[in-house]
């Protein structure tokens, strides 16, 4: 078992990286995939704000699960709907490693992240969480998230326009 605490960003100089058009039709410069458990936040945050959506599907695995509220799970189509319905609030996110626990081809993330600005409706939104992620090296080699639980232990409801529903 090996415990990596990590207090800084992840530096880009390991990974390769991949043009994907970003939003409006520009060209953004993100990290082509996560080579080690660490790099797999810094990969995930770059696809997310690129705002392309297939790009950051592929940051998980095809039966990976994500808990946006305690208690509900999604998988497959809704577990990218989910995270587009975040894309679309135009907002970046800022994610930085707390700790990495990995066990051969399984790795368990701590991750502070962040999700702050001015929402599509000129609505303040500020949105963090601590999450307890899983990722898993596949049979190439790179890493994908399996589990990823933005709130961690913490319940936690994400603004919306008008409802108390989750942004999710």
């Amino acid at each position: 078992m090996t415990n990596r605490s990590v207090s800084h960003e992840i530096a880009s100089e390991r990974m390769g990286h991949l043009g994907s058009p970003g939003t409006e039709g520009r060209l953004s410069i993100m990290r082509a995939w996560a080579d080690r458990p660490e790099e797999v936040p810094a990969v995930f945050a770059e696809r997310f704000n690129s705002g392309d959506a297939a790009a950051l599907s592929q940051v998980y695995e095809e039966t990976a699960v994500l808990v946006p509220q305690p208690g509900t799970p999604v998988t497959g189509p809704n577990l990218h709907a989910a995270n587009g319905r975040l894309q679309e609030l135009g907002l970046p996110i800022v994610v930085r490693l707390r700790h990495v626990y990995s066990s051969g081809d399984v790795a368990l993330l701590i991750v502070d992240w962040v999700i702050d600005g001015t929402g599509p409706e000129g609505q303040a939104l500020h949105v963090e969480g601590t999450a307890t992620d899983i990722a898993r090296r596949g049979p190439d080699g790179r890493w994908r998230y399996v589990i990823d639980n933005p709130f961690g232990t913490r319940v936690q409801q994400l603004p919306t326009q008008g409802t108390r529903k989750s942004a999710f």
